[in-house]
């Protein structure tokens, strides 16, 4: 016979608790199936505990991220480099200018073909789509109703936690990305293919190269 868990007092504390200790994200289904409360209610305690950890104010060192379907504890950004020293992790790839330029159009247009992000930058950009992939920045969701079924791409939980996003609502607009898109959706409706015969990237990733984000 299994043994059954106590009731819990302090919910929230409890919560706070289990993503202390899981140091990932953890979905509302599983804390629910845990605290044996409904996923509706798990929500709205998660909603409520924000509060306790302030992104824009001093007092805790760390940041409760929501997502739509789980949430997640997170140190902040500021206290990276103290963090690395004192537990001896070595920092990461970064992402390049050229990936950030696949990943900005992926996420502003999702779901989106590999061709549609060749149209945008006017260039072939299989090496960064399959690098996005590798980092899980980007995943494939199904294939586009058309000639050749191509893969649609769409962004992961993952690239919310690495920007600090708690939905792509919070993403930032941008008015020259968006012109490029107006661009590209016009070319694609006249010729049906990129605006230019495909290129390679230009330049290979490499860790710490030009303006990059930390992964």
């Amino acid at each position: 016979m299994e043994n059954e868990l106590a009731p819990i007092q302090n919910l929230e504390d409890a919560i706070e608790a289990i993503l202390f200790a899981a140091g990932h994200p953890v979905t509302y289904e599983k804390l629910s199936l845990v605290l044996g409360i409904p996923s509706e209610q798990v929500m709205a305690l998660v909603g409520s505990m924000q509060e306790r950890f302030p992104a824009d104010k001093p007092g805790r060192g760390l940041l409760l991220l929501r997502f739509p379907d789980s949430c997640q504890l997170a140190t902040k950004e500021e206290y990276g480099p103290y963090i690395r020293e004192a537990l001896d992790i070595r920092r990461g790839g970064n992402l390049s200018n050229t990936s950030m330029e696949v990943l900005a159009v992926v996420a502003y247009n999702q779901p989106v073909t590999r061709t549609y992000i060749d149209a945008v930058r006017g260039v072939d950009s299989s090496y960064s789509v399959s690098s996005l992939l590798d980092k899980g920045l980007i995943m494939a969701t199904g294939r586009l109703d058309a000639p050749g079924r191509p893969v649609l791409y769409a962004t992961t939980d993952k690239f919310l936690r690495v920007f600090g996003l708690n939905s792509l609502d919070e993403l930032p607009v941008t008015e020259s990305l968006s012109t490029s898109v107006k661009v590209a959706q016009q070319t694609i409706a006249l010729d049906g293919a990129p605006a230019a015969e495909k290129a390679p990237d230009p330049e290979p990733e490499s860790p710490g190269e030009g303006e990059s984000v930390p992964l």
